[in-house]
């Protein structure tokens, strides 16, 4: 179980580095003298997100067939790409 707490933790860590939330929450903070008020805020919406994350990928991951998932990985992956490109285009 450590094990998959420390992968989970490196790579949400990772993920979530220099990202648009992580560059809102340092906006926010500069403008305000309540710091610990944006933390409580930004770690608030992670946690309730990354639970919500959970959650449906349980619920999901019961319905789904094994080898279904590949198809999966493949999917989000060029979701993510299409997003990225929207997300330029649109800029």
């Amino acid at each position: 179980m450590i094990q998959i707490v420390l992968s989970t933790f490196a790579l949400v860590f990772m993920a979530e580095l220099g990202d648009k939330t992580q560059i809102a929450v340092f906006i926010l903070a500069t403008q305000t003298y309540s710091p610990w008020a944006i933390f409580i805020g930004a770690g608030s919406a992670l946690l309730l997100s990354s639970a919500l994350a959970v959650l449906l990928g349980t619920v999901l991951g019961r319905f789904i067939p094994p080898n279904a998932t590949h198809f999966m990985h493949y999917a989000a992956g060029a979701l993510f790409i299409l997003i990225g490109v929207w997300t330029i285009w649109k800029g």
